[in-house]
């Protein structure tokens, strides 16, 4: 794939590589008002306070913009190599992409990118930059300037991130909760990293420990033949059993009620069983936004532990599927996979309740 790159400041004490892979952020109106991506390149003549903030940048640009709707396996295999190929050069990163899954993304590069110790940042906006009223150029100017934030030369941010609307989230551990306002992203079960005020104020017994003598590894061996069924009062047997007999699949999330439960009917549980027989994975995680899985604190859950449904603890949906299509890629025996599936990797879960 041939990216296109762009020097967009040549001077200051930080060095960071801004990847534009498409996404609402990147858009403007054409001659007939229809919405339409801009020459990334040009990125200044929309921010020019870029070249106020002392920081040396370069723009590497996808050949197509993406909408992140539609977003791949190999998309995050590209932006695993782009930082990889340039992680020498650069004291950190920001990842301009679509807000609609960016949640995924963070999640699956904080996995991808083992021994990552510089900052790895995700902003995009909800109202193109071509908007009067966009917030595209608060969220990318300030994820610049968390990029580059450091305490004698060593980066306060050294994981994967998500920057959106004046906060800082793990990346592992945010989600897009809505689509109608600024406020975008929460992380429910994990404290902000960082929010954005006169001053940047940084929530340093939040944030990832520097590991001055880590060393970055990119994991890109993945695999996809996954699910998510998401359980409803009146789902039906057939529904269930379709998509965890389906041959190819190798893991579902479950996304079930409240702390973990899930109807007690011998049907539902007699599918799950045939599929855990058949040699599948099923992670289970809530459908509530906060909280976390206890597995066996209802009677309508305690069947799941005695049939070898995994608990997710506190994870979210976007961070377990990630987890799943890339711990399936790593070719781990059975016992080894649960075994990852039900700790802590880069945070993505409270290790407390594993």
């Amino acid at each position: 794939m041939k990216y296109k790159i762009v020097n967009i400041n040549k001077t200051g004490e930080r060095s960071v590589l801004i990847i534009y892979t498409g996404g609402t952020f990147g858009m403007v109106q054409d001659s007939s008002g229809a919405l339409a991506p801009f020459n990334f390149g040009k990125v200044v003549d929309r921010v020019p306070e870029l070249r106020q903030l002392g920081i040396r940048i370069t723009v590497i640009s996808f050949p197509k913009p993406i909408d992140s709707s539609n977003i791949l396996v190999q998309d995050w295999k590209d932006m695993a190599y782009i930082i990889e190929e340039n992680y020498s050069q650069y004291d950190a990163f920001v990842i301009l992409h679509g807000t609609d899954t960016m949640a995924y993304s963070a999640s699956m590069l904080s996995y991808m990118l083992e021994g990552l110790n510089k900052p790895v940042i995700f902003t995009g906006a909800q109202m193109p930059i071509g908007s009067i009223r966009s917030d595209a150029r608060e969220n990318l100017i300030t994820a610049l300037e968390i990029a580059a934030a450091h305490n004698n030369g060593d980066p306060i941010v050294s994981e994967v991130c998500v920057y959106f609307n004046y906060r800082l989230l793990r990346g592992s551990r945010s989600q897009k909760l809505r689509s109608s306002t600024f406020a975008a992203f929460e992380s429910e079960n994990y404290p902000w990293l960082a929010e954005a005020g006169i001053e940047i104020e940084f929530n340093y017994p939040a944030l990832k420990p520097y590991d001055k003598e880590a060393k970055l590894i990119v994991r890109n061996e993945m695999d996809s033949n996954v699910a998510i069924l998401k359980i409803f009062p009146g789902i039906t047997e057939h529904v269930v059993r379709s998509i965890l007999s389906d041959p190819d699949i190798k893991g579902v999330v479950i996304e079930t009620f409240g702390s973990g439960n899930t109807m007690s009917f011998d049907w539902f549980i007699k599918c799950l069983q045939d599929a855990i027989d058949d040699g599948k994975v099923i992670l289970n995680v809530s459908q509530c936004i906060g909280g976390e899985v206890e597995q066996g604190r209802y009677e309508t859950s305690k069947k799941l532990n005695q049939i070898g449904v995994l608990s997710g603890g506190d994870i979210t949906t976007e961070a377990a599927i990630t987890k799943l299509i890339f711990l399936l890629g790593a070719g781990f025996s059975s016992n080894e996979l649960k075994q990852q599936l039900t700790h802590s990797l880069v945070g993505e879960m409270d290790s407390s309740i594993e």
